[in-house]
């Protein structure tokens, strides 16, 4: 009988036989990605439910060749310019010194560079100053007096952002914040006005693939001046990765910077999850790491907070703690969908 073939020796003879070729095909080694996407066919945008023009928008301008970020940042900039949604830019409502603080990020998929505005006050589209920081310095953030000299050095102009009605708003809180005033008296725990929240969260793919997010926002409104959310933090308000998908949110921001919400829902997509799947798992850990008094007995959120998402396919979805909806453009129509929810009631 012929001696056996020892490990060593056929290890080199294979080795050997690869060199010259003359192994089969199915013998050699491929490395595999792990994580194949296809491009979409049809570009994607989606938004929160404010923003039908700026998803309509954003499709549009992919389809005429627009890069990924300029066409978001040409969706929400519809948003930041109008003076009824007091959500963002002008008209947003103002901090409790009655100042109308912005705030915005971005990121840029094929280039992986991001850029983002903080409490920056006269200048009503913080998307492009967010832009701007993106493309021309070596920074990621700027803040305050800083964010708007350099709007300023730019040729941006700087506005009263108070319109008639968010100036109004504000000067109701205040009027309301105290007993010792000419206002009626009401039971301690009965809401006068509701604290309201608003941003816009823009992901968008091209038909090519490629992927960029904005979000943009007024902040809370009466905030502390100077406050500033979850909306221009990088991989809290939005993230990109060219090779997976883009994610954003509005709602909560403390809540939100606390599980890095943007990123956490990218990177469920990385593993394998579905857009919509993966943003009711990181709205799961935002619970997971609320104190106990932003939470009812029962463990539902006194607060609410919503992620939008879309994957490298085209595939898109939402998902909120409460019942909402969400903005999307599909390539072919814009539409008003239901967002997927944890909860059915917050009460």
């Amino acid at each position: 009988m012929p001696d056996p073939v020892s490990r060593r020796t056929f290890l080199g003879a294979s080795a050997a036989a690869l060199a010259a070729g003359t192994l089969p095909a199915t013998s050699r080694r491929i490395d595999a990605p792990a994580l194949i996407l296809r491009p979409p066919a049809q570009p994607v945008a989606i938004s929160s439910n404010n923003s039908l023009a700026p998803v309509t928008r954003a499709v549009e301008l992919m389809l005429k060749g627009a890069d990924t970020l300029d066409a978001a940042v040409e969706g929400v900039k519809i948003q930041e310019l109008d003076p009824k949604d007091n959500s963002v830019g002008y008209g947003g409502i103002p901090n409790e010194e009655g100042v109308v603080q912005l705030d915005a990020s971005c990121m840029h998929g094929p280039t992986k560079r991001a850029g983002a505005v903080g409490a920056l006050e006269g200048i009503k589209t913080p998307s492009e100053v967010a832009k701007l920081v993106l493309k021309y310095t070596n920074h990621i953030l700027l803040v305050g007096e800083g964010a708007k000299r350099f709007a300023l050095s730019y040729g941006f102009k700087e506005e009263d952002l108070l319109t008639p009605e968010s100036r109004q708003r504000w000067l109701a809180w205040r009027a309301n914040r105290g007993a010792a005033d000419d206002w009626l008296d009401v039971p301690d725990k009965e809401p006068m006005v509701v604290r309201p929240t608003g941003t816009i969260n823009l992901n968008v793919v091209s038909p090519s693939g490629d992927i960029s997010s904005v979000t943009t926002t007024s902040g809370l409104a009466w905030k502390i001046p100077g406050r500033v959310g979850d909306s221009p933090i990088v991989g809290a308000g939005q993230y990109t990765d060219n090779e997976i998908g883009a994610a954003g949110s509005t709602g909560r921001g403390e809540s939100n910077i606390m599980v890095c919400g943007g990123f956490l829902t990218v990177e469920h997509m990385r593993r394998g999850m579905k857009p919509t799947d993966a943003c009711l798992e990181t709205l799961k850990r935002a619970i997971a790491m609320s104190p106990t008094r932003l939470l009812h007995p029962d463990g539902r959120p006194r607060f609410d907070l919503t992620f939008y998402a879309v994957n490298k396919r085209g595939e898109y979805g939402a998902a909120a703690f409460f019942p909402g909806k969400f903005a999307v453009h599909d390539g072919n129509t814009a539409a008003s969908k239901e967002c997927a929810f944890l909860f059915a009631s917050n009460k």
